[in-house]
């Protein structure tokens, strides 16, 4: 598994879905916010919590598509189908490469940036926290997505429209997290609950995806 896991990360970084294209996603989201709300730092305070966590799950989108088509496409997929590691070790070790190329960099990203919205101080803490919690989630449930969609042409917008439902839980209580400590409140039950979701979609995704990609490949 060590070793898929090495394999997948040299290839996300090398087929431009790494953590490059991510944040700059990411920063772009950011800066273009002002110019559409307006520079007021009021309203920027309260919307930062929100606008942070929105852009880091629409960069996580960025790479999805690649995530399993690579290797159908080169005929890897059926070779780490018939090997000894389970197929559900198979999508959990690609989920993890993905966070590390992908939503890793987000958690590290998200404070800096969250000057520029002008994020209130004590809301940085509960705001790293919270995608902390939740960035794996959204790696696992886009697994999953893509195992649906892995073979089908052109199948980037598909993935999107049918992992996106599935994010919006994790997003809003990850945005609540932040806004919550923005604002100096009590986080202990968001966050409880974005616990609860990402600890669920760990423990269940893997074998969903699997079953949906053994369908795939026969």
């Amino acid at each position: 598994m060590r070793a898929l896991l090495i394999r997948d990360l040299r290839l996300a970084l090398r087929a431009g879905g790494g953590f490059g294209l991510g944040l700059a996603f990411f920063l772009i989201v950011v800066v273009l916010v002002p110019f559409s709300v307006g520079p007021s730092s009021e309203l920027l305070s309260r919307i930062a919590a929100g606008v942070l966590w929105l852009g880091a799950l629409l960069a996580c989108l960025l790479s999805l598509d690649r995530l399993l088509a690579v290797d159908w496409e080169d005929g890897a997929l059926d070779l780490l189908a018939t090997s000894p590691l389970p197929l559900e070790g198979v999508v959990a070790v690609k989920a993890v490469a993905h966070w590390i190329t992908t939503g890793l960099p987000l958690v590290l990203a998200a404070p800096v940036l969250g000057v520029l919205l002008n994020l209130p101080g004590p809301g940085y803490g509960p705001l790293v926290i919270s995608l902390a919690l939740g960035t794996p989630a959204l790696s696992m449930i886009g697994a999953f997505g893509a195992a649906l969609t892995v073979g089908i042409k052109r199948g980037g917008l598909l993935l999107s429209l049918l992992v996106l439902p599935l994010y919006v839980p994790t997003l809003i209580f990850g945005a609540e997290v932040a806004r919550r400590g923005a604002q100096g409140l009590d986080t202990s039950t968001p966050m409880l609950l974005l616990a609860g979701i990402t600890c669920a979609v760990l423990a269940l995704m893997p074998f969903a995806a699997a079953a949906v990609l053994r369908v795939n490949l026969r």
